[in-house]
């Protein structure tokens, strides 16, 4: 395939960023978005350009490094996908391709189509863990009783691997998504049950605090989400919250 690639190049945080055209031919339907990004990144390189600066680490959608808003869409036109599963046949000979980082103001651009993300690390340290009795008197989880149902939704909502595509496609920059299913996996299991009210009050408190948007309800969050997590633990979430204020 060729392609006309339209990204969002910006030299640092503090620079005013800029649209550049990009073309690149002979693109295998076989290749993933991230490598056909490589191949872009080394026909720069060759040709004494800086290359485009893009996040990935694992590239086996585990990780949530990867992130990009491809064609108006988070991760890109294929669904319950993250960037580096999204495969090139998704497109067509002679597309163009417009791709820019996630846009949120607690996201600030970092350079080219990175962003930084440590808002979502400051949620986590506000509550997203539990205390553990290390004395030698643990009990043994495995001893705990948790029923069927409440094991399986708890680990549907541990699958978040906090990419961000829940902020980036939100009109709103809602992070609700994310830190519902946070607090979910813990709310719905009794180790998580002796901090619950403090968790989730510590953790919305530093969701508000980081600036992004509240939740109106429009669900583009969980279509996009690439690990499909549900609207349910934005609800989840707010219960708990009553809960914990009450």
């Amino acid at each position: 395939m060729n392609l006309t690639l339209k990204i969002w190049r910006q030299k640092d945080a503090s620079s005013k960023g800029q649209m550049v055209d990009y073309k690149v031919t002979e693109i295998s339907e076989h290749m993933s978005f991230l490598e056909m990004m490589d191949v872009l990144n080394e026909q720069l390189v060759n040709s004494g350009e800086e290359p485009v600066a893009f996040d990935h680490d694992c590239r086996e959608g585990i990780c949530g490094m990867c992130s990009m808003y491809i064609n108006g869409e988070a991760h890109g036109p294929d669904r319950g996908v993250t960037t580096c599963q999204l495969h090139m046949r998704m497109f067509k000979d002679g597309d163009t391709i417009t791709i820019e980082p996630f846009r949120a103001a607690a996201f600030p651009v970092l350079k080219d189509l990175v962003v930084d993300r440590s808002s979502f690390d400051r949620i986590q340290h506000a509550g997203g863990y539990i205390s553990v009795n290390t004395s030698g008197n643990t009990q043994d989880a495995n001893s705990i009783p948790i029923s069927k149902h409440a094991a399986d939704e708890a680990m549907d909502a541990a699958t978040c691997i906090g990419c961000g595509a829940c902020v980036a496609t939100c009109k709103n920059s809602s992070a609700m998504l994310f830190v519902g299913a946070k607090v979910s996996q813990y709310a719905l299991l009794p180790q998580g049950q002796v901090e619950a009210a403090d968790r989730v009050r510590n953790m919305v408190a530093q969701m508000d605090l980081e600036g992004f948007g509240n939740c109106t309800n429009t669900g583009a969050c969980e279509v996009e989400c690439p690990k499909g997590i549900s609207l349910e633990n934005i609800a989840r979430m707010n219960r708990e919250l009553m809960k914990a204020s009450v």
